[in-house]
């Protein structure tokens, strides 16, 4: 079982960042490019989410719940039970790519090492 939750997360965050690629238009970029767009979803994580989410995507995040409803949540904001209240970020200029790359990244917080 665990090993079927970590393939599967590898293959979301694998995946997340394939269609970060896509979305740049630029089809010439090499292995490296993903590590660096992987490595560029985890500095917005860190710099945006980790202060309500903490570190390792421990709270306030379930991740039984479906990818599709996690992105809209990233995109349109949510209101809690009190402040602060997550922000919408689509507003703020980010893509349905790149939250779902922020939600693939959160997942793979959370799978044990």
């Amino acid at each position: 079982m665990m090993n079927r939750i970590l393939k599967f997360s590898a293959m979301a965050l694998f995946t997340a960042a394939c269609a970060i690629l896509v979305a740049t238009g630029d089809r010439t970029q090499t292995a490296g490019a993903v590590k660096s767009e992987v490595a560029d979803v985890a500095v917005v994580y860190k710099a945006k989410c980790a202060m309500c989410h903490s570190p390792k995507a421990e709270k306030f995040y379930d991740p039984a719940k479906p990818e599709a409803d996690h992105v809209q949540v990233v995109l349109k904001g949510k209101k809690g039970e009190k402040p602060p209240y997550m922000p919408g970020f689509e507003e703020k200029g980010m893509t349905v790519e790149e939250a779902t790359g922020l939600v693939a990244y959160m997942q793979s917080l959370r799978v044990p090492k």
